[in-house]
């Protein structure tokens, strides 16, 4: 199945590469569930990784962040053992600048026997993943992923079309000097993620570095060490914070991927992975990043 997702990607990437001549850019005219403006490649990407791994047989079911509803699998894929969600095109308001994206996967093995995954098959403690990763379009296309036991970097080789491993045991340090937040919500944070914030910009030599790629933000501080924050926030009205990322597609992957190299992930209060899942399509907050950092983000917070 990670093949298969590899070869995905390896696709998505010379669509990305090319979505300027290719005349598919810009949006696609609708959108999805979470009310977001669709652009083409999404769509494009969706389709990729959904025919590659329907072709295959791999999965017996199927979860992405622009359906709706789980996506069935092939009659072949009725066999396997696993299920997977996936972002497939991560930072997709930047395609048109030019700014790096990402394809994000989650896996876990299915709860019951032979046949179609049901709803139950993807609404699963962040625990419970056998396997996630992120595949990075930038100067170079990465695969980083993780079993379970550590975390391996790849790089695709254009010419073979293949991936080779180019970072292996990747550990973030303890702590970094960067963090990544969008500070236009500041006003709209609590007042907790405000005193942090403050904190590491006031003599500390922290840097801001803020992509607004999901992917491309935590890629950079998983290698460098530093801190990502996307806090819940208020409207005017005020009421609770909400968060922004999704918890099954988005957060628990990465956060998967942080702590088997030696980071740690949470929401502001409690450990990502272990959220309960209440809605294939459900928002949290998220702070990720190099441990020494996110902790302390937890204490200033508190």
């Amino acid at each position: 199945m990670i093949r298969d997702l590899a070869l995905a990607a390896t696709d998505i990437a010379a669509q990305v590469n090319r979505a300027g001549l290719a005349g598919i850019l810009g949006e696609a005219g609708q959108t999805n569930i979470h009310g977001e403006d669709v652009k083409k490649l999404d769509l494009v990407a969706n389709e990729i990784i959904v025919d590659t791994l329907r072709a295959s047989g791999s999965v017996c079911g199927m979860a992405s962040e622009e359906v709706d509803e789980p996506i069935p699998a092939s009659p072949g894929g009725e066999a396997s053992s696993y299920v997977v969600l996936f972002d497939p095109l991560d930072g997709s308001s930047n395609i048109d600048v030019n700014v790096s994206i990402g394809t994000i996967f989650s896996v876990y093995h299915r709860l019951g026997g032979p046949g179609q995954a049901t709803v139950e098959d993807f609404l699963r403690s962040g625990r419970e993943q056998v396997a996630a990763g992120y595949f990075v379009y930038g100067s170079s296309t990465m695969l980083v992923y993780t079993l379970g036991d550590g975390v391996d970097g790849f790089t695709l080789d254009p010419d073979s079309r293949t991936f080779r491993l180019t970072h292996e045991g990747l550990c973030t340090p303890e702590r970094g000097k960067i963090y990544s937040c969008n500070e236009g919500n500041y006003d709209k944070w609590d007042d907790g993620t405000r005193r942090y914030v403050d904190s590491v910009k006031t003599g500390r030599g922290y840097s801001a570095r803020y992509v607004g790629s999901f992917v491309a933000d935590v890629h950079r501080n998983l290698i460098k060490g530093g801190i990502f924050l996307y806090p819940g926030t208020v409207n005017s009205s005020g009421g609770h914070p909400k968060g922004k990322l999704r918890l099954m597609y988005e957060a628990n992957p990465m956060a998967m991927v942080a702590e088997q190299a030696g980071g740690m992930a949470t929401d502001g209060e409690r450990p990502i992975l272990e959220i309960p899942a209440e809605d294939i399509h459900q928002r949290v907050a998220v702070v990720i990043g190099s441990r020494d950092d996110v902790a302390e983000y937890g204490e200033l917070r508190s």
